[in-house]
């Protein structure tokens, strides 16, 4: 396989740059579904069926299947947008530098799609039949949360046994093992309009609410236990002289363990049911989305088996705890074995900067591609001891 991926690395590295120079953010859902098109195509080629899964405001979602799929086993998850605003394909488009590729997107994940594609391609052109054991998910709105794709992910995960997420590798090349879970919230704080000169007295200034409440959520953090709470953005008041009788803030949670989720929400709720400010009144929304990804006993199973795949070709592969969110949390959460950064090697997502390791696709192809084809025959096996 090595050698079948380093004849076709410049087909892959063509395809990535193809992909990388679209504008695919998470609201633009042109771009998305331009993306989706594209690799929809190549899965056709191979006699895969795609359900697309039409979304009005976001990209579509995507499930593939092969036409002669009988009970995939095998969840593959890839995300084809990004965090980049339109316009950023035409000002950084991809390239090519001193073993480097770059451009927006081009590791989170365009890259990561490009590996998956091409393991599944080794695995149909050399008639290996682990490719009718997969079902893959390409979902648009990763990036914002998984909003309109995390039920299709979570239907999905209550049939298969393992899940593997397409999420590039770290910088210093290891997998992602567990990672914290997460949440967003919205404090909406009203107060009493007045002049803050004529009549100050008849305010209740939303603002200060705001400001009690922000000081009180930050308290929340313990960084020794995982534990992060932030107002991140905040909004209020129409003008420099006036009591504000509204005011706004936007707050990132990160937890290490479902245990934590339950327990800050109960935290937050409750800062936010007692004003500080008399006569203020907050509406509060949102809460936890994404449930922690753990190290548990199933997901060591699952690692301890790639580890092997690696060591069997040669590459260490070594795993990482990280604190950022990804769609790996809602098949772990339901008991599917699962573990995460399974694409090329790649750094500074999210910013201006972000590369991939070209040296790191094939190795991570075939990592992926020999993963795929022990875990078919693991379910293969399994299937045959529950028929005894």
């Amino acid at each position: 396989m090595i050698e079948y991926l380093n004849k076709n690395l410049n087909d892959m590295l063509e395809l990535i740059g193809k992909l990388v120079n679209i504008d695919s953010g998470s609201k633009h859902k042109a771009g998305i579904d331009k993306v989706g098109k594209i690799l929809i195509d190549e899965y056709k080629k191979m006699g895969f069926t795609i359900e697309t899964q039409e979304n009005n405001k976001f990209g579509n979602n995507l499930i593939i299947k092969h036409e002669d799929a009988i009970d995939t086993k095998i969840l593959l998850i890839a995300h084809m947008d990004t965090v980049f605003p339109v316009g950023t394909a035409l000002e950084r488009p991809f390239k090519i530098k001193d073993g480097l590729a770059f451009g927006p997107g081009v590791a989170d994940m365009k890259a990561s799609q490009v590996t998956l594609l091409y393991a599944i391609k080794h695995l149909y052109e050399t008639n290996d039949d682990a490719y009718k054991n997969v079902i893959i998910i390409l979902n648009g709105d990763e990036e914002i949360g998984s909003p309109t794709s995390r039920k299709i992910i979570e239907n999905i995960s209550k049939s298969v046994d393992y899940a593997l997420v397409m999420e590039p590798a770290r910088k210093d090349g290891s997998i992602v093992s567990s990672r914290r879970g997460g949440g967003r919230y919205t404090l909406n704080v009203h107060g009493k309009a007045a002049h803050s000169g004529v009549a100050p007295e008849e305010g209740i200034s939303a603002i200060e609410e705001l400001a009690y409440k922000t000081i009180k959520l930050h308290k929340l953090t313990n960084h020794k236990k995982g534990i992060s709470v932030s107002v991140g953005i905040i909004a209020g008041g129409d003008a420099v002289n006036m009591i504000p009788d509204s005011a706004t803030g936007y707050v990132d949670v990160r937890v290490q363990s479902e245990e934590q989720s339950v327990e800050i929400n109960e935290k937050i709720e409750s800062i936010c049911s007692i004003p500080d400010v008399k006569g203020t009144t907050i509406d509060l929304e949102g809460g936890i989305n994404r449930p922690p990804m753990e190290l548990d006993e199933k997901n060591q199973k699952l690692l301890s088996l790639i580890k092997e795949v690696g060591d069997s070709f040669g590459l260490t592969v070594t795993d990482t705890h990280t604190g950022g969110g990804s769609d790996a949390s809602f098949p772990s959460h339901l008991g599917v074995e699962t573990v995460d950064g399974m694409g090329p090697i790649g750094g500074k997502l999210h910013n201006e900067g972000e590369y991939m390791e070209i040296d790191s696709l094939v190795e991570r192809c075939f990592l992926l591609s020999q993963t795929i084809s022990k875990l078919s025959e693991e379910t293969t096996i399994k299937t045959m001891s529950h028929a005894k």
